[in-house]
């Protein structure tokens, strides 16, 4: 455990963006080396993917995400990150694993030294997986299609996890959709710059911005059905540089969550309906603009499977740390494996936080889990989760 605790402190020192995680990569892949593992880097970008044949029998697939995030640390702990980096849009941005990907990470690592030394115990293939790109959910795409099931054998069931703020030591879980489909869209809203004493001889795309972002929290309130779930948010809003010049263009940054298809479409059609009326109602002489850049499906844990697992993990971490949790309104591309090899996904939350009160959440700058017994936890539940599926020897 101190050399995971020196690798998880080295991580998170050294954070790295989405699609730039090369050092992150190499690091990991010099500690599967060791252990037996034949080791593929490069995979959908700098993946890593380590196989480890032990014999007939199952292949089971572990995965961690290992990309962080434009945020600036604020935990003040001594291996806190200063480290900066350059976002897709060119800016100078902090960097900070936020969301606990240096301990997904880590723990991977810890499970596959565990389970290689503890061969003569299981026969199958254990294929191990560190993801780039998870914050952009692009990396297990970018995975898929570089020939991840291709090149490697396919698995029968994707296992995986990931830190939160619950106490530390506990395992939270649920059955059928847990995690919610994400898409996000870039709208950019046309109009006619010019001087703010004169705004006739404009057309304010300032103003069809606002009025957008008010009326697309109607989407939910009366487009969804009550008994459905769904979530509108605009995270980004930006238009001009001067407080006295109306600009030509307003952009919007739009994500939505749903958990089944006919909302997603309902969903999709109003965001477009809205920004295009109150184009026309502004008087925009141009249509505007749509990037729809993201979409991963939901992540549905396979109820069997799942229950399975838990059940391993009850008899070894006992009932009182192993709880039910509601679907979450999060999102995360692990799903994409398990759907495009048409295999069952056992994805699961376990805690990092000493106490249940004020727990920062994920993408705070104060997101910190505790080294102890977070880290020991993630690995023991990757061990389990794997032993559950691989074929006992003893």
């Amino acid at each position: 455990m101190a050399d995971l605790t020196e690798l998880y402190q080295d991580l998170h020192r050294n954070p790295e963006l989405s699609l730039q995680e090369s050092r992150t990569a190499r690091v990991l892949a010099e500690e599967l080396r060791p252990l037996g593992f034949e080791v593929t880097t490069g995979v959908g970008g700098h993946g890593v993917v380590g196989l480890l044949r032990n014999g007939d029998g199952p292949v089971v697939m572990l995965r961690a995400d290992i990309d962080a995030l434009p945020v600036q640390e604020k935990t003040g702990l001594s291996y806190a990150s200063t480290a900066r980096g350059t976002d897709l849009a060119g800016n100078d941005v902090p960097v900070m694993h936020a969301c606990g990907h240096d301990m997904h990470a880590t723990c991977l690592v810890g499970a596959a030294a565990q389970l290689a030394d503890a061969k003569d115990a299981w026969s199958g293939t254990l294929l191990v997986v560190f993801q780039p790109a998870e914050e952009l959910a692009r990396g297990a795409r970018a995975m898929v299609e570089d020939g991840l099931f291709e090149r490697f054998p396919k698995p029968n069931i994707v296992l995986g996890q990931h830190v939160t703020s619950l106490p530390a030591g506990v395992i939270g879980y649920g059955t059928g959709p847990m995690l919610s489909a994400m898409d996000a869209v870039q709208v950019t809203l046309h109009g006619r710059g010019g001087h703010g004493s004169m705004p006739e001889k404009t057309i304010d795309p300032v103003l069809m911005a606002a009025n957008v972002v008010t009326r697309l929290q109607g989407i939910v309130a009366r487009e969804v059905a009550p008994a459905d779930t769904a979530a509108v948010t605009v995270g980004r809003l930006q238009a001009g540089a001067k407080d006295n010049i109306i600009p030509d263009t307003a952009e919007l940054g739009i994500s939505m969550r749903t958990y089944s298809a006919e909302t997603r479409d309902v969903v999709r059609g109003a965001i477009e309906r809205i920004v295009r009326a109150e184009a026309a109602a502004g008087g925009a002489e141009r249509d505007p603009e749509f990037d729809w850049t993201v979409s991963t499906p939901v992540l549905v844990n396979d109820a069997d499977a799942t229950e399975t697992t838990m059940a391993t993990f009850v008899r070894h971490f006992g009932e009182q740390r192993v709880t039910r949790m509601p679907r979450q309104a999060a999102s995360e591309d692990v799903g994409v494996y398990g759907e495009v090899a048409g295999v069952p996904t056992v994805f699961w939350f376990w805690g990092g936080f000493e106490s249940a009160d004020s727990l920062p959440s994920n993408h705070s700058p104060e997101f910190a889990p505790v080294i102890e017994p977070t880290l020991s936890t993630g690995v023991e539940a990757l061990v389990l989760a794997a032993r559950t599926w691989l074929d006992d020897r003893a």
